[in-house]
């Protein structure tokens, strides 16, 4: 029988970009927007506070933009401060290329196992989903859904005992799939 199991962000993660003001290299993303109009041109920006001294960076999403281009709905999410607007941005690549910032999922996502009767069994098959694309070492999420050392995952993995069609050694944020034999 197939678990499935989930990994869902449990709040924006935060952006690693140097701190104009101190030499912190942690920001955080509050879902809040600046959105600036130059006649029929508009510039919209991400805020972000340091962790540190909470100076304010702005992460441009809009740039010299002509208004009628952008979809009003966009706008409006805008104008609204839309927090889940904040996490797909954050999450888009041409965004993080464009502002120069890398993110940090540290924390900021936890493991969905459902129930816990399938550590009992000899044979464990398990699916695991990503609800983002949250960049996660398989090795930690087998370990913390299995209850489970990550030494004692990788010993596994070594006897063969712990068996999958991706490498399990790196970081994914995709699907896939791991049989452990107990």
């Amino acid at each position: 029988m197939l678990t499935s199991w989930v990994v869902m962000p449990t709040c924006l993660p935060l952006i690693v970009r140097r701190c104009h003001a101190c030499a912190s290299e942690r920001l955080r993303a509050n879902g809040k927007f600046r959105v600036n109009a130059h006649h029929k041109l508009l510039d919209a920006w991400l805020l972000a506070f340091c962790t540190e001294c909470g100076a304010t960076a702005k992460l441009p999403v809009l740039e010299r933009v002509n208004v009628r281009s952008v979809r009003a709905a966009l706008l409006a999410r805008l104008h609204d401060n839309d927090p889940g607007l904040a996490a797909e941005l954050l999450r888009d690549p041409a965004v993080r290329r464009r502002a120069r910032i890398a993110l940090d999922w540290d924390d900021a996502w936890r493991l969905d196992t459902g129930e816990s009767d399938y550590l009992e069994r000899e044979v464990i098959d398990v699916e695991v989903r990503f609800a983002a694309r949250i960049p996660v070492r398989p090795v930690r999420l087998i370990a913390a859904g299995c209850g489970l050392s990550r030494a004692g995952v990788e010993r596994l993995i070594v006897a063969g005992r712990l068996v999958s069609g991706v490498r399990l050694t790196g970081r994914l944020s995709d699907g896939f799939t791991f049989t452990l034999k107990r």
